[in-house]
């Protein structure tokens, strides 16, 4: 087995431990909202009645909610949130908003190939929908259409980056450009960097907790009643006609319900498998100086993600902080979703190592917040979608990291679902069929973690997936970090 360029030019400890020293375990993005954005909203008590009643106050429901405003201007709105509005997933992510609606084209293609197409035209239109969306309601999450850079970091993935490359020009996908060595540099100042692909159109960064708190407050102007604080114990649907929603102090009784809730454990039976939390981590570091920012370049500020199975992820913010995140993907048995797993000092360690593997130039640079969050990783990569009692309840989950985008367009099948509607999103295959679950324990943690293993040692050995890569591959199970 081979070493990975993080490997043969780590930074000395000295410079990591200075990098985290005082660093707060705290998520920047929420710690950068304006106190007008994050209102405190009263919990769910006492018994209501909707049209519509929304569980999770993250992205995908926020979405729901706002969409469906403009779907049924009448009609009453109630949405619940355990916690906060994008307190967890939808506020501590990279802000990467890309079109793929199927974590990649890669993995569309061995699923869905048929639907590619649509697949591809309809994450185009919902990226553009949700550029277009700072306007239309008169937000502010920061969108920039940056696009994302895909660097080579090792030599056998620079023919990888000329057959993507070649097949985007084939297919007359423009806006893919592939730059050499010299070019990816002078793009980004990296000595890690060996060619690059740079995606011009498909992705845009944003403010992740600016987001949520701007859709929540443009959804509440437009009449969506939003309860925090309100975890839920209960979805009943005794008769035929309504379902209620139960939590410790409050019910909302209504004609339809979206189930929004992530990672955390569905209300659905069916759904109990059908998603494992990983948890992902990462640092962002103090303001850069403009002489640091001269030594690294990055003008174009695009969302950087490499193309190892454990990827780094990597963005520029509005006050030039980076975000560096990714590489560690880490499950614990039995799908617990638990604040202890979210400070884990080995993976904030090898973060910053990674880091300044990257950026050495870099060196003396302070990293002042580090955090983590559970991922909602489903066996196809992407979300799954689906109808429960007697079409009155509809749900998306599984969005495993690429939800930012995604959640939108899920907000929007979920409408589609309930009303019945046929078109082109209920049409497709992957809103038609459920994946496979994972396992139940202890054969979910077994498989995991051999999975994980392996992904790690084809980044060892020039991307060669063995035999349990294979096969799981084969049979459409996977994990991806």
């Amino acid at each position: 087995m081979g070493t990975t360029v993080f490997e043969r030019r780590r930074p000395a400890a000295s410079t990591v431990a200075h990098a985290l020293r005082d660093t707060a375990h705290a998520v920047f993005w929420r710690d950068d909202l304006p106190p007008g954005l994050t209102p405190d909203r009263p919990a769910l008590t006492g018994a209501h009645t909707a049209d519509l009643v929304i569980v999770g106050g993250g992205y995908t429901g926020l979405w729901a909610a706002l969409l469906a405003t403009e779907r049924m201007p009448d009609a009453r709105i109630v949405l619940v949130e355990a916690q906060r509005v994008g307190w967890a997933a939808s506020g501590r992510n990279g802000g990467f908003c890309e079109t793929s609606l199927t974590h990649g084209r890669e993995n569309g293609l061995s699923r869905w190939p048929d639907d590619m197409p649509l697949l591809e035209r309809l994450g185009m239109a919902n990226l553009d929908a949700i550029e277009a969306s700072e306007a239309q309601y008169g937000m502010d999450f920061e969108f920039q259409r940056t696009g994302e850079l895909s660097p080579a970091t090792e030599p056998h993935q620079v023919p990888w980056l000329h057959e993507w490359h070649d097949e985007a020009v084939a297919r007359g996908e423009e806006g893919v450009v592939f730059l050499d060595q010299d070019a990816v540099r002078a793009q980004v100042n990296s000595p890690t960097y060996l060619a690059g692909v740079w995606e011009q159109r498909t992705c845009g960064i944003l403010h992740p907790a600016r987001l949520a708190a701007e859709l929540a407050r443009v959804a509440e102007e437009r009449g969506v009643e939003i309860f925090e604080q309100s975890r839920v114990r209960a979805l009943q649907t005794p008769g035929k006609v309504r379902a209620t929603v139960v939590t410790e102090h409050g019910q909302v009784q209504a004609d339809q319900v979206i189930l929004a809730t992530n990672v955390f454990p569905s209300l659905l039976k069916r759904n109990r498998l059908m998603t494992v939390p990983v948890y992902d981590y990462v640092l962002m570091t103090e303001p850069l100086t403009d002489q640091q920012l001269a030594s690294i370049g990055w003008q174009a500020r695009q969302g950087i993600g490499d193309l190892a199975n454990q990827f780094h992820y990597y963005r520029i913010t509005k006050s030039n902080r980076i975000l560096f995140g990714g590489y560690d993907a880490i499950y614990h048995y039995g799908r617990r979703v638990r604040a202890e797993y979210e400070d884990r000092p080995a993976s904030y360690e090898r973060l910053a190592g990674h880091f300044f593997t990257t950026f050495p130039q870099l060196e003396g640079l302070r990293f002042t917040h580090r955090w983590a969050g559970a991922i909602d990783s489903s066996t196809q990569f992407a979300a799954f979608y689906g109808t429960a009692r007697d079409r009155r309840v509809a749900y998306a989950a599984g969005f495993t990291g690429l939800g930012v985008g995604s959640t939108r367009f899920a907000g929007e099948v979920m409408l589609d679902l309930l009303d019945g509607a046929e078109n082109e999103r209920t049409s497709l295959e992957m809103v038609r069929k459920r994946p496979l679950p994972f396992p139940p324990e202890p054969a979910a943690a077994i498989g995991i973690n051999a999975t994980r293993w392996s992904m790690d040692r084809a980044d060892h050995n020039e991307g060669r997936r063995n035999l349990l890569l294979k096969t799981l591959d084969a049979v459409g199970l996977g994990f991806d970090s």
